[in-house]
């Protein structure tokens, strides 16, 4: 799965129950359209990092990132596992800086960086 495997699926992951899959209520939200554009993008990563307001789906999302990180993500639905595939390869090889304020947020011991270590360098490649 991936270091911060859902951390910017900005859409898709809200509770579950344990055992369960996250609700895919949010499945439907184009991924894209929040990565194409600078303001949205970063209203997400302001809410992820406490320094901005939160919609209804960040504020899911940012409660979500510490469990899917434990977890492999092994709640997430299909849809939620490939947005969160788009959008670590988009924010690793195209808007490091943002990358780095996350990952410093949510994984400050390089815990899960370690952990996703090869998913992450293969994801750096495409």
């Amino acid at each position: 799965m991936k270091l911060l495997v859902i951390f910017m699926v900005m859409v898709v992951a809200v509770y579950g129950k344990p055992g369960h899959t996250y609700t895919d209520k949010w499945d439907h939200i184009n991924v894209d359209e929040i990565l194409e554009s600078q303001r949205l993008l970063r209203g997400y990563v302001d809410c992820l990092l406490d320094k901005g307001r939160c919609t209804p789906d960040g504020k899911a999302l940012k409660e979500t990132i510490p469990d899917a990180l434990e977890f492999e993500c092994s709640k997430c639905t299909e849809k939620q596992k490939a947005g969160a595939d788009k959008v670590v390869r988009f924010l690793v090889n195209k808007r490091p800086e943002l990358w780095n304020e996350l990952k410093s947020r949510y994984d400050p011991e390089s815990i899960y960086e370690k952990r996703y270590k090869d998913t992450l360098e293969s994801l750096k490649k495409e």
